[in-house]
């Protein structure tokens, strides 16, 4: 059986009309779902972006043992896998972190490759300048550079078919078109949209607000808090909302794209030997908490994520209540494939789920970004675990030293803390040496904890932490045992406030 893997990047459920989302946004989503198992009860493993295609690629737990990286050497790789099982291998994407230094291993593992370059800060075009639009202003405005970095690549794009998602949907129809009927194939397609900067051409720019400004930002700023913050106070309700349907818009655009690649499975035929995984790595907050992007803490707004599979024994469309995790796509993804006798650290497949022979499949998922809280939930309560970084130790661990951020990127202040770097067998199951490095994140040192039940409102949930302590104490336990389920290190427990 052929298995197609859309990766989708920072979508948002909620926004999305086969969960409740507003009409028109995505139809073809909407009828994709009209054919698929829609999973309800989705959510994130280790967030962002690679902490998260890791846990894909390997069925590894990433954000309790190091931040955003490379493979390892120890890793054993779904693509490879699949490979070693007669699967041609290919990867069409816009991802650009894929290029960089400190996220390499992934893409290198395909058969094949497509990489279309030029996304948010992909150092690609490096020609000069003489001027830039209002709205790169207003992004290096907070984002030094950023924006004119960004407009670099971007300039000479004139219609929608310019733009990213075009290219990569476009590019995968055109490879289903060349290899479907020739032998099996995983496909692993990745759209970078609808991630940030929230750029798009007409119809789509004023397709979900009236406000289009020229000189409003389409990219705020969220890794340094301070700037986050000093955006809001210079920002208006208008701009707000322009933000927003700006996002809108890429969502449109990207389900438009998505959609032509649909027709091309539709006229191929491809339904009774191909199974069609959509998904994304974590949603996006769009201000309404006084904040933007993903960070700590992990709401179900941006945790409880996307997830439609369209099986040829799926039983056509269903909703699925399972508990299930970003980290359980590998499992589930190889055993399709039909590879026996394999098994991942943290992974489990929800196959069974899919097809039908049973309802549930995990008792509670644990998720979280490294340096930062935990989440835990059991699919009707939710504790998102404070932290304190101030006074208590933090590690990471891995075969080498992450690449540190480039002068003025500043991704998440990721630097080396005070302290000896020791070599040793830290991981479980994993009978080769690591370092083990004391380690710094930027941002907040300290975070709260929460504690409230997912049938609360979105943006409405009510802090139970000191109301209820029973329930308090159940969630702490819960979390307490789920990370020692999957070995998480002994020093988190500390700065987790869960030590016993």
């Amino acid at each position: 059986m052929n298995v197609v893997f859309v990766l989708l990047d920072s979508v948002n459920r909620q926004d999305l009309q086969p969960y409740g989302g507003p009409a028109g946004v995505t139809p073809n989503l909407a009828r994709l779902a009209d054919n698929s198992v829609r999973f309800d009860n989705h959510f994130v493993g280790s967030l962002p972006c690679m902490p998260a295609r890791r846990e894909i690629f390997t069925g590894r737990k990433d954000f309790l043992w190091r931040p955003w990286g490379h493979l390892e050497p120890f890793d054993v790789i779904l693509p490879r896998v699949a490979a070693n099982h007669g699967y041609k291998t290919m990867l069409i994407t816009d991802h650009y972190h894929y290029w960089e230094e400190n996220a390499n291993g992934y893409m290198e593992s395909f058969q094949g490759l497509q990489m279309i370059r030029g996304y948010e800060n992909d150092n690609w075009n490096v020609d000069p300048v003489d001027d830039v639009p209002e709205w790169v202003k207003a992004i290096d405005r907070y984002r030094p550079g950023w924006g004119t970095r960004y407009y670099r690549n971007v300039r000479d794009f004139h219609d929608e078919r310019d733009f990213f998602s075009a290219k990569v949907f476009g590019q995968a129809a055109q490879w289903v078109e060349n290899n479907y009927g020739h032998g099996n194939f995983f496909l692993q397609v990745e759209s970078f949209g609808a991630h940030e900067p929230f750029h798009v051409p007409e119809p789509y720019r004023s397709m979900w607000t009236q406000n289009t400004d020229p000189s409003y930002n389409l990219w705020p700023p969220y890794q340094d808090p301070a700037v986050m913050q000093r955006f809001f106070a210079d920002t208006s309700a208008e701009e707000l909302d322009f933000i927003r349907g700006q996002y809108f818009g890429k969502l449109s655009m990207l389900d438009h794209w998505l959609g032509e690649f649909l027709d091309t499975l539709d006229r191929l035929q491809v339904w009774d030997d191909t199974m069609l995984v959509v998904t994304t790595d974590h949603g996006h907050e769009l201000g309404q908490r006084g904040t933007f992007a993903k960070s700590y803490p992990h709401y179900d707004s941006h945790a409880n994520i996307p997830l439609l599979v369209r099986h040829p024994k799926g039983g056509g469309a269903r909703d699925s209540k399972a508990l299930t995790s970003t980290v359980d796509l590998n499992a589930t993804l190889i055993e399709a494939m039909g590879v026996g006798g394999y098994s991942a650290p943290h992974s489990r497949s929800f196959l069974p789920v899919i097809l039908g022979q049973r309802e549930s499949h995990r008792s509670a998922v644990l998720y979280g970004t490294y340096g930062q809280g935990a989440g835990v939930t059991d699919g009707e309560t939710v504790l998102l675990q404070g932290f304190d970084n101030t006074q208590h130790p933090l590690y990471l661990y891995s075969t080498r030293i992450p690449a540190l951020p480039m002068p003025g990127r500043g991704f998440d202040g990721l630097e080396l803390a005070a302290g000896a770097i020791e070599a040793g067998r830290f991981i479980p199951g994993v009978d080769l040496p690591v370092w083990r490095i004391p380690w710094k994140v930027g941002g907040a040192q300290s975070g709260p904890s929460v504690v409230y039940r997912r049938s609360d409102p979105l943006f409405a949930e009510e802090n139970r932490l000191q109301t209820d302590p029973g329930l308090t104490r159940r969630m702490r336990d819960l979390l307490h045992q789920v990370m020692e389920d999957e070995g998480t290190p002994a020093e988190q427990y500390v700065r987790l406030g869960l030590s016993q």
